[in-house]
């Protein structure tokens, strides 16, 4: 893996970077500061990232394995289905089906190929309830990983992820310091050297009680969760009208 000289990043949110603010307000995310750690030590390394915010999966196949087959990287990250398995009804064994399809196409254009587990959301109330799904999910993904000589980014068995301070205010997506132990744990995968460790311990949190708590899970669900729903419902997503910030593969700004 260490004569990787480019790199490509295709998927949702989660890999556009929300909720991981830079200092121009631009969202950096765990695939930045990955390539940001791989450009350090591959003089002419270059960096695109395809990921548009509220992507179903058959969208990132069809309009992003395309444009990263062409662009021929050294290694692609791929991660999706997400938002999928958020509607209701559907089926992660079809899912993997159309997940297999991109795997075997980034496979066949040459590029190394890493993906990504679902989270585990058993700490996230009313998406707990998807544990059963996203576990069968994740099942196939290890078995296309296996067919297709993969590595596998397993989000599922990282821990630290299910500390409420890995996670932005929408508790759906990953708060800049869940951002870095994302990158660090990618980058440990393929065998880099991060620039801290993945899995540092939390330090201890304040306790809240329960009636608090319960507060800020309504507060999240009128806020946040319905929103979300109502969108679906009416066919629309926050990725309308949003292009992916790097199309192209260049060379990382110092």
């Amino acid at each position: 893996m260490h004569g990787l000289d480019s790199f490509v990043a295709l998927g949702d949110s989660f890999t556009e970077g929300l909720d991981d603010p830079g200092a121009d307000g631009a969202y950096v995310g765990w695939a930045d500061r990955l390539a940001e750690v791989m450009a350090a030590t591959r003089p002419g390394f270059r960096y695109a990232n395809l990921a548009v915010r509220g992507k179903m999966l058959q969208e990132i196949v069809r309009e992003q394995v395309p444009l990263a087959t062409s662009l021929k990287p050294a290694l692609a990250t791929f991660c999706g289905g997400g938002n999928d398995l958020l509607v209701p009804g559907s089926d992660p064994d079809a899912l993997a089906e159309v997940y297999e399809i991109a795997v075997a196409e980034l496979r066949a254009a040459g590029a190394e190929v890493v993906i990504f587990t679902g989270f585990d959301p058993r700490h996230t109330p009313l998406l707990r309830s998807l544990r059963g799904k996203i576990a069968i999910y994740n099942s196939h993904l290890w078995s296309v990983a296996e067919r297709y000589h993969c590595r596998v980014v397993d989000l599922w068995s990282m821990a630290v992820l299910h500390d409420r301070r890995a996670w932005s205010e929408d508790r759906l997506h990953l708060s800049t310091e869940g951002h870095r132990r994302v990158a660090a744990r990618t980058a440990e995968v393929l065998g880099l050297q991060p620039v801290e460790p993945w899995d540092t311990p939390w330090p201890p949190a304040g306790v809240e009680d329960w009636i608090s708590q319960r507060r800020q899970d309504l507060k999240w669900a009128r806020e946040h969760v319905m929103p979300w729903i109502a969108r679906r419902l009416r066919g629309e997503s926050m990725g309308d009208g949003v292009a992916p910030k790097r199309p192209e593969l260049l060379p990382l700004c110092d």
